[in-house]
């Protein structure tokens, strides 16, 4: 670019004939050519802002206005008008151990209107009162009357009977959309284990179905990817032993008149779970709405067996022993110094019997010693109880795959004194979960290896740490088959089948300090087959107030165990166990075909 020279030849002659200063001149030229520079630049700026400013205000106008409109008008199906694009609906099922079905997808239809399409509105509202009675007919004839409407929903899901009612009115303003829909065919079965699910998004032609408690919502992001290709998700749960344990718990309830009950079948190996039933239930068909006052316990929707928060009693007795045994500081024939009532502090041990000056540790197991387990306790030490302990599980929620686990996560005292120690020692003081115990007895009957519940079947883990020596933990579960032919278990000596265990029977606290004097929690928790172990049972009974025989004794070995018993019982042959001392069948040859002839030797 060639630049004009500031001062041309013309211009210094006749600045120099007139006595001006040519450089001055120049100075002065240049200052004023940088100010037409400066106006310029800040001319177009300003410009620029200008266009921005009144851009920006159209186009938040257009936004405003459209809001506006929105708020002013009637809530609208936004796909009410799309005929082509449908929300993804399909969700993979659930089937248990075996591939029965558990959770499975339904086609059915919803119901919405257009109200401004309708013929006679007022007799549309009347006859759908009709067929849906908690439907609020004053308010669909208020709205199927303004011609302004032009969408309101009636009902997300018809059954076929529904739909042909409604079809009958013959009204052309009532629309019918296609969908899927969750359906649980066992209806009651397993309901705390699957959970249940609602619409998500939704349309017209289709609807999202998501899931809103239990697996349903801890794998609903598997459950709904595409990837998978419609496999299904298979759980541990075995669905015959799963309804069997439900119908016994029912009717042990109901027998002892308890509150509520839980159980938990667990498989030692694996930490599979074959089967889990809370009660009281419900179906996740039409799963009831969550209680928003009261105790949460007493809502059916309350998980017991994961979220139930339990002092555990006497079923904990067995942990200090094992430990005990695992330091060598003492063995099964290790006298320990019963006297009772025990001092600690200004507290007092005592057992319910007395038992003498003395016992065996064996006999504190199978008498059910508190102050044979306080001795023991003191001779860990805090520090080594607490760390068995939570080893164990007791400090921690569940893994298992339930959103409902972290709710569940043990009360823990926030001191650990020495009395904490000893009434710890004997199942009071820490709560936890029926889950919580069943894993830990578990743990023990796997030779004292860690075990981790879950819900998946066929899930590949890791074997579990070492939490107390092997024999230790055999010793221990030889203590807790003592408990069931001798001592407080004795009504869960299930003939044909060898089972060990523990009795525990607690106070339950009182919301402001201190315990009832009515009211336990009855607990057994078993392992069985003694001699090969393959299996943990865990049976809860909340606020049982009769007992085996009809009398009013709320202790577990008259409570628990018995319904225990029969849910061995029942679940022995599922489960293809064979009765102890049963032969099996012979073979038996079938007989040869006329006119053949078969050799001696063949």
């Amino acid at each position: 670019m060639i630049r004009k020279p500031l001062r041309p030849l013309a211009r210094i002659l006749r600045a120099r004939e007139t006595g001006q200063d040519p450089d001055q001149i120049e100075a002065e030229n240049r200052a004023e050519r940088h100010a037409q520079i400066q106006d310029r630049a800040r001319s177009r700026a300003e410009g620029r802002l200008v266009f921005m400013a009144l851009g920006f205000l159209a186009a938040f106008s257009v936004v405003g206005f459209r809001m506006g409109a929105l708020a002013a008008s009637d809530p609208a199906e936004p796909r009410a008008q799309a005929t082509g694009a449908q929300i993804i609906s399909q969700r993979a099922d659930i089937t248990d151990r075996k591939g029965r079905v558990l959770a499975t997808n339904m086609l059915t239809h919803s119901l919405y209107a257009q109200p401004n399409q309708m013929v006679d509105g007022r007799r549309a509202a009347e006859a759908l009162g009709r067929i849906f009675p908690d439907l609020d007919q004053e308010r669909l004839v208020k709205d199927f009357t303004d011609p302004k409407r032009k969408f309101l929903w009636v009902k997300k899901k018809l059954s076929p009977e529904q739909m042909q009612a409604v079809h009958d009115i013959g009204e052309p303003g009532l629309l019918f959309g296609p969908r899927e829909m969750r359906l649980y065919p066992n209806g009651r079965i397993a309901s705390h284990i699957l959970g249940g699910s609602a619409f998500g998004a939704e349309g017209v032609n289709s609807a999202e179905v998501i899931g809103t408690a239990g697996v349903e919502k801890a794998f609903d992001g598997w459950l709904r990817n595409p990837a998978n290709e419609g496999a299904p998700l298979t759980l541990s749960i075995d669905l015959t032993a799963q309804s069997a344990m439900e119908e016994v718990l029912s009717s042990g309830m109901r027998r002892m008149n308890a509150k509520g009950a839980a159980g938990v079948l667990m498989e030692i190996e694996t930490g599979e779970i074959l089967a889990m039933a809370s009660l009281p239930d419900f179906d996740p068909n039409d799963r009831p709405r969550p209680a928003l006052k009261g105790d949460p316990s007493d809502s059916p929707l309350f998980n017991r067996v994961v979220q139930g928060q339990y002092e555990l009693g006497s079923t904990f007795k067995i942990f200090p022993v094992a430990q005990a045994m695992d330091l060598k500081l003492v063995n099964p024939n290790t006298h320990i110094n019963s006297n009772s009532p025990m001092k600690i502090g200004k507290y007092s041990i005592n057992d319910y019997h007395n038992y003498g000056p003395s016992l065996s540790v064996a006999d504190i197991i199978v008498k059910s010693s508190n102050v044979g387990t306080v001795r023991i306790a003191q001779m860990i030490g805090v520090e080594r109880q607490k760390d068995f302990l939570d080893k164990l599980g007791f400090f921690d929620p569940t893994s298992i795959e339930m959103v409902e686990a972290p709710t569940g996560k043990p009360i823990v005292p926030p001191r650990w004194p020495a009395v904490t120690a000893a009434t710890v020692s004997f199942g009071h003081g820490l709560a936890a979960s029926p889950l919580h115990l069943a894993a830990a007895y578990a743990t023990l009957a796997n030779d004292g290896r860690k075990v981790t519940p879950t819900l998946v079947h066929g899930k590949r883990r890791p074997q579990g740490a070492r939490v107390v020596s092997e024999q230790a933990a055999r010793l221990s579960i030889t203590m807790l088959r003592e408990v069931v032919v001798r001592g407080t278990a004795r009504s869960g000596n299930v003939e044909g089948y060898e089972i060990a265990g523990k009795t525990g029977t607690a106070d339950k606290p009182r919301p402001g300090g201190g315990y009832y004097d009515n009211k336990v929690v009855a607990n057994f928790a078993s392992v069985f087959p003694y001699e090969d172990p393959k299996y943990v049972l865990v049976v809860t009974l909340d606020e049982p107030t009769a007992s085996l025989g009809g009398g009013e004794s709320r202790v577990a070995g008259l409570t628990a165990v018995p319904v225990a018993a029969d849910v061995i019982s029942r679940l022995g042959p599922i489960l293809g166990l064979r009765p102890v001392g049963t032969k099996p069948l012979p073979d038996i040859e079938a007989p040869p075909r006329a006119g053949v002839k078969v050799a001696a030797n063949q």
